[in-house]
């Protein structure tokens, strides 16, 4: 077996409709990590602290996503975006979820309505999976999925907290995560002496600290829980 623990493509097809594809979700439900690297014939790494898109990889592999690097949803066709909500022992969300990195210069550009982070909250594909710290990786199981869009009193507090966190860090170039009630703003680098570069408005080169939008785990709750968020 190869020491190579990153999964590769291989011939699992598109899904060509939300049908099949929670057809998919429903055969790995109740499946362990071990079991779906198995089918791929891949190594489990121990943890995933050196491999923190390895899990995310594989089920993208598994289910036949097939976005890669482009900037589009992770089933193209069906605009369809995976996202994994790692669980604790109480089966409540372990963390906050990323969904996708923020930019100061595409900030002050970019309406709503055409925002790359609405794009990726337009319907989502939610893979609840244990996290508990006491389960090795290998033995972890995946939950039943759900295919979630965000109500329109969701979207509205969505665009409200997008906004105002926008609105922040264009004029301040920076917010606390304390800031938004589903959406919140965190460093994304591993420590906050990574900086990246960036060409402001006036030409001139800028440096920031890397950062991204992250769901707070009571709204991912909520949408675990099936609850109306208000």
């Amino acid at each position: 077996m190869s020491d190579d623990i990153s999964p590769t493509m291989n011939s699992i097809s598109p899904p060509l409709s939300e049908a099949e594809l929670m057809q998919r979700c429903q055969q790995i439900a109740g499946k362990t990590v071990g079991q779906l690297a198995q089918l791929c014939q891949i190594p489990v790494p121990a943890n995933l602290r050196r491999h923190k898109g390895w899990l995310g990889n594989l089920l993208e592999q598994i289910l036949g996503a097939d976005a890669g690097n482009q900037a589009e949803p992770d089933f193209v066709a069906l605009g369809v975006e995976l996202k994994t909500i790692p669980l604790n022992s109480r089966g409540e969300p372990k963390e906050s979820t990323y969904v996708c990195t923020v930019s100061p210069r595409a900030a002050a550009e970019t309406h709503w309505q055409t925002c790359w982070l609405r794009r990726k909250l337009n319907k989502v594909l939610w893979l609840p999976i244990e996290a508990d710290n006491d389960i090795p990786l290998v033995d972890r199981y995946i939950g039943q999925a759900i295919l979630w869009q965000p109500s329109k009193q969701q979207e509205m507090t969505l665009q409200q907290d997008w906004e105002e966190l926008m609105e922040i860090m264009i004029a301040e170039g920076a917010v606390t995560a304390k800031l938004g009630r589903y959406l919140q703003i965190r460093p994304k680098a591993a420590n906050s002496r990574v900086i990246t570069r960036q060409i402001g408005h006036d030409g001139e080169v800028e440096w920031h600290h890397p950062c991204g939008f992250y769901l707070r785990t009571s709204f991912t709750q909520q949408i675990l829980s099936g609850k109306a968020c208000c």
